[in-house]
């Protein structure tokens, strides 16, 4: 791991750095929640394409076309992607959602860390699953197959921020999806 994020990552996992990371996220939720919601979507669609491109695309193939919402339950937000051939893209709420995977703020951010997992989540009650359970969990065994860059010290190049960016934000016309 380079050096710098060594560092980083000791910080982060102090218990007292992580606590008031949470501490400043729970304060910051009432002006996210005032936000609109496609740059929160961008955001972690990017994350989730920057994933994948390490990772195996085809993982998704089943669930290609389909829509789908994460809300975060301590916010009042709901973030809406649908999934492409090349990966996860922002889109409007005006489509239905397939799956609806809710949580708190506090849990998904464990969740990306990969402090907890769905399952203690969701038999806890604190991640629940809402539409097509089977695409749902689907959609959880293939995002928990993925191999996480910060995992491995690495960080993604400029280019391949910028692609995984490009299809968060803006998906090839005539690709299979749904449009939001």
């Amino acid at each position: 791991m380079l050096p710098i994020l060594n560092t980083i990552h000791e910080k982060l996992s102090g218990g007292k750095a992580a606590e008031a990371l949470e501490r400043l996220g729970a304060a910051l939720l009432p002006v996210a929640a005032r936000l609109p919601a496609r740059p929160g979507a961008v955001l972690i669609a990017t994350g989730l394409n920057v994933a994948l491109a390490r990772g195996e695309a085809a993982e998704l193939e089943p669930l290609v076309g389909k829509v789908l919402a994460i809300r975060i339950s301590d916010a009042a937000l709901i973030f809406h992607f649908m999934i492409t051939a090349e990966g996860f893209s922002a889109c409007s709420a005006s489509q239905a959602p397939t799956v609806v995977i809710s949580a708190a703020a506090a849990d998904f951010v464990r969740l990306a860390m990969r402090r907890v997992d769905a399952d203690t989540l969701f038999f806890s009650r604190r991640l629940t699953m809402e539409g097509n359970t089977e695409l749902g969990l689907l959609l959880k065994n293939r995002l928990d197959a993925l191999e996480f860059t910060w995992q491995d010290g690495s960080l993604p190049r400029p280019l391949e921020l910028a692609r995984a960016l490009r299809r968060a934000a803006f998906p090839i016309p005539g690709e299979k999806q749904i449009r939001g």
